[in-house]
């Protein structure tokens, strides 16, 4: 049996990355930067107001003077060039270009209209006020973003006003969320005496969706050899990810782990010392990754929050793809049984993290509402109000 951490490591090691392409900036979804970004202009391009205001001379204004000659007014996206002489002031608006020896802007706020310009009563104006320097952001030439940087909204949106129109990337992986179970029925269908609704795939689906991954299917398999064998066979000929769930213990009807020792997948480790989730399956074959979860759902989220994420981040080239654990201060008690590392569902609110109740890996309404789990390491028994505890934000 493995430990958690050595497993988290192991995940994120034999994970191959994916196929590099070029992608519009307008296709970007997520993903991250395959290689530094050098800007090939400065940012800005040229000196502009940060505010509605008044564009004047500061060695007028240490001088003393108060008063000015109102000559015009330059609008954003006025390209036209400006300057000005002694005791003139311009009316500019934010993001509009400053006169060229213009080195101070007052804002509107500040200023009264006379008969023939303007008054200030601003007494503590600086040099350089309120303007935003050509290149205060990124020069031309410059790194403007690191390999690995997570292509956010933010990002994307960054490299488009340095006029990127392409990037390089990863393609997105083919990923199959495969649920196994006889007592399994989908969602819609009867529900007889024994059966409960196959729940799995949307869990985890949606979960992948939420960080970005588009390319996902599911599928159900009965308890049945001849049908799992074929099925995970054919799956790993055309899925870069292949996700199944249920079927990894050592029941009489857990035939996932014959399958794929049948198949020949590589065991990249089977067995991890933790709860929930002990029975997880980390295997290679070809370009294909292939994790079997367990089948009871908190397990399972638990399991592809922590290790299956970690392995897509690497796949989409993160350069730090493990999982962010922060410190948080816990809201309550908690003894843990037994010498298993454990991740417990919690919520956090208000800067503190409350150990839910109902932590058992098949017991979903509490992880309906959690937004983090709380990680115990194998050596850590209790947790008490006000520790510092190892936090995953979901």
């Amino acid at each position: 049996m493995i430990s958690v951490n050595d497993a988290i490591l192991k995940s994120v090691e034999r994970t191959k990355q994916g196929t590099i392409h070029q992608t519009t900036l307008k296709d970007v979804n997520r993903g991250f930067l395959t290689e530094d970004f050098i800007s090939d202009i400065d940012l800005p391009s040229f000196n502009n107001s940060a505010m509605d205001g008044y564009a004047l001379l500061y060695s007028d204004y240490q001088n003393g003077r108060r008063e000015f000659d109102l000559i015009g007014e330059i609008q954003a996206g006025d390209t036209n060039i400006y300057e000005l002489n002694s005791g003139q002031a311009y009316r500019i608006f934010t993001g509009a270009p400053t006169p060229l020896n213009c080195d101070l802007v007052i804002m509107q706020e500040h200023v009264n209209q006379t008969q023939n310009g303007i008054l200030i009563d601003e007494e503590n104006a600086k040099a350089g006020q309120n303007i935003r320097l050509i290149g205060e952001q990124v020069k031309k030439g410059d790194l403007a973003l690191k390999k690995g940087a997570e292509l956010t909204p933010a990002a994307v949106g960054y490299l488009a006003s340095l006029g990127a129109t392409s990037i390089n990337t990863i393609i997105q992986p083919s990923i199959t969320v495969v649920s196994t179970g006889n007592e399994l029925v989908s969602i819609g269908s009867e529900l007889k005496f024994g059966q409960i609704y196959e729940s799995n795939s949307y869990g985890i689906v949606s979960e992948l969706k939420k960080c970005g991954f588009n390319d996902v299917s599911s599928e159900k398999l009965n308890d049945n050899y001849e049908e799992t064998f074929n099925k995970i066979r054919q799956l790993i000929e055309f899925s870069d990810y292949v996700i199944l769930t249920g079927g990894i213990s050592v029941g009489d009807y857990d035939f996932v782990g014959k399958a794929l020792k049948e198949l020949e997948v590589e065991e990249v480790f089977y067995k991890v010392k933790q709860k929930p989730g002990k029975p997880l399956f980390f295997g290679r074959k070809g370009y294909c990754h292939i994790y079997a979860l367990p089948g009871n759902p908190a397990a399972a989220l638990s399991c592809l929050n922590v290790y299956v994420k970690s392995s897509l981040r690497k796949f989409l080239g993160c350069i730090d793809p493990l999982p962010n654990f922060i410190p948080i201060k816990a809201n309550n008690d908690f003894h843990k049984k037994g010498n298993r590392a454990q991740f417990l569902k919690a919520k956090v609110d208000n800067g503190a993290v409350t150990i839910l109740e109902g932590q058992g890996s098949n017991m979903m309404h509490t992880f309906a509402i959690a937004n983090a789990l709380v990680y115990m390491n194998e050596n850590n028994t209790s947790i008490s109000k006000g520790d510092q505890v190892s936090c995953l934000l979901l």
